[in-house]
């Protein structure tokens, strides 16, 4: 009777499991790129070369990859190994998944970063020797860092960065930094620092106000959100020109308790007198007292709340809703089709060294109708990965759609057994919805042409060329762009998508069609750099291009 009950057991577990793994069939697929790239992917950056740079930090210990020959880090400053002949930063190529070690020579340690307007990797500050860093990696084959070790004024540990439209960066905050300045500085004796008190007002017991979100908003100035709190910060005049509504809820939502933002895509128009409508969206995060009791062993649950501002409002409120499931240190990335994914982290706890518990392995899809004829806001629970991401993962969107994920170190070393948690080394890409099926009623749209090419100025027309082999002419279709973005700790820096204005699709010749589209009028709108320009038919992005915009 035992042994029959067992059968039965097993062929309802069969048949769940059966079930799962077709209704799951359009919620996503996860891909291992990687199993191991030899370093946790603590801080990820994509290079307009498609290769995607990133790093963790130099006091780790030894990595699982090699320096080339001669290449060994002498630090008497570390805290690790004062001579080191592993890498604490790789290159990964995308079309072949090739790992090239490079040389960090200063610790990175929660570190912040931006893209310049050259397709450069600017990095800055990080811990101990790496405080008052600021790094340089350009986008070839055989570029390796260019370090300043004394590039900022004071230290700088928990900042971010923005890339700001006269194409320098902005570097905000740290801990016990209540303050601002900008790289690169305009000369050697350039140590200017500007006083944010909004810092302090925001810093609690738990400094639940560290990596504050910065978005630069379409007047040109810069919303900034820490703890519960949001301003708006007129960066050139350093003066704060509004302060928003607290966020309800009581929940903290920078780190520790890290919950994630996003500035929600821009859809624009021409004409002196069209407004463009601004809109942050901040997810998650945990109570503020949850690292404190996250020490003492108890875990509390994280939230599920998310919030929404229109900061372009005369008399803006926060719009309150609820995910699925909740979140602390997950990642809320823009896809093509201005949906967002919100991925990694943990249901319990908080970030730091082992204070979270139960990872969050379903992503969530949040739709803002953007790439589709669906206009109504919902989430969607996704397909499982099978891998922990928590303390130390991220996440970025690549030029085919998919999302890349890794890291994820909640320990002071890397630990590999004997933790609950062991330190990750892979990379994985999950691939959403609109890439999951081929049954789908609309294929996957291929760019073949955008005129006049890479390079495009402000407010200038440009003519897309794309193929569709199966779908129909009338197929909603709008053209994105999607800034690269520098992720770190539950937030993806300088994070853009805008949704072009653009006249009315043209048949060429079969599956062959055109669209033209005007480039962002002003740098207000979109800072000079690289952008992925992607066309999305019918809910269905294609491969996203590489364009230059100035």
């Amino acid at each position: 009777m035992e042994a029959t009950n067992i059968a039965i057991l097993l062929l309802v577990s069969f048949f769940s499991f059966t079930a799962v793994s077709r209704s799951q069939t359009n919620k996503g697929q996860w891909k291992i790129l990687k199993r191991s790239i030899g370093i946790s992917a603590m801080h990820v950056a994509l290079l307009p070369n498609n290769k995607v740079v990133a790093f963790d930090r130099t006091d780790f210990g030894s990595s699982n990859i090699s320096l080339p020959l001669g290449k060994c880090r002498n630090d008497t400053d570390d805290q690790a190994h004062t001579y080191d002949c592993t890498a604490h930063a790789i290159q990964f190529d995308l079309a072949t998944r090739a790992v090239r070690p490079l040389t960090v020579l200063t610790d990175t340690w929660c570190s912040s970063g931006a893209l310049t307007p050259n397709g450069s990797l600017v990095q800055t500050g990080g811990f101990n020797d790496g405080d008052h860093a600021v790094r340089y990696l350009s986008p070839c084959e055989t570029c390796d860092w260019l370090e300043d070790k004394d590039g900022l004024a004071v230290r700088r540990w928990y900042a971010t960065d923005h890339i700001l439209p006269d194409g320098r960066v902005i570097v905000i905050g740290g801990r016990g930094q209540f303050n601002y300045e900008f790289v690169p500085k305009t000369s050697s004796f350039d140590r200017s620092v500007f006083q944010l008190p909004f810092l302090g007002q925001t810093k609690d017991a738990a400094e639940n106000n560290l990596y504050p979100f910065v978005h630069l908003s379409t007047d040109g100035n810069l919303f900034i959100f820490a703890n519960t709190k949001a301003i708006l910060l007129d960066h050139e005049n350093h003066r704060v020109v509004r302060s928003f509504p607290e966020m309800p809820g009581g929940i903290a939502r920078n780190y520790p308790s890290s919950g994630s933002s996003v500035l929600l895509p821009l859809r624009l128009g021409q004409g002196d007198s069209f407004v463009v409508r601004t809109e942050v969206m901040v997810c998650g995060g945990s109570e503020p007292s949850s690292y404190s009791m996250a020490m003492k062993g108890e875990f509390v649950p994280a939230s599920k709340s998310c919030g929404r501002l229109t900061i372009s409002d005369e008399s803006p409120k926060w719009e309150m809703d609820e995910m699925p499931i909740g979140r602390v240190m997950g990642d809320m990335i823009l896809l093509p089709t201005g949906d967002v994914l919100i991925v990694n982290g943990a249901s319990r706890g908080t970030a730091g060294w082992h204070m979270g518990r139960d990872p969050v392995v379903h992503p969530v899809l949040y739709r803002t109708g953007i790439g589709s004829s669906r206009v109504n806001r919902t989430f969607e629970i996704l397909s499982p990965s099978t891998i922990p991401r928590l303390y130390h993962s991220t996440a970025h969107l690549l030029p085919d759609g998919r999302v890349l994920i890794g890291g994820s170190n909640p320990n002071i070393r890397y630990e590999f057994t004997g933790v609950l948690f062991p330190t990750e080394l892979s990379l994985e890409a999950f691939s959403p919805p609109y890439m999951g099926s081929k049954r789908v009623r609309v294929s996957r749209p291929t760019i073949t042409a955008i005129e006049p090419g890479m390079y495009i100025g402000y407010g200038k027309r440009l003519s897309i060329k794309y193929e569709v082999r199966k779908g129909k002419e009338e197929e909603k279709v709008v053209v994105s762009m999607v800034a690269p973005s520098f992720t770190t700790h539950s937030f993806s820096m300088n994070q853009r998508m805008l949704v072009l204005e653009m006249g009315e699709v043209r048949r060429i010749s079969g599956g062959s069609y055109a669209v033209d589209g005007h480039a962002p009028a002003t740098a207000i709108l979109a800072p000079p750099g690289y952008y992925m320009v992607f066309v999305v038919h019918g809910g269905v992005p294609s491969r996203g291009k590489w364009i230059h915009v100035n």
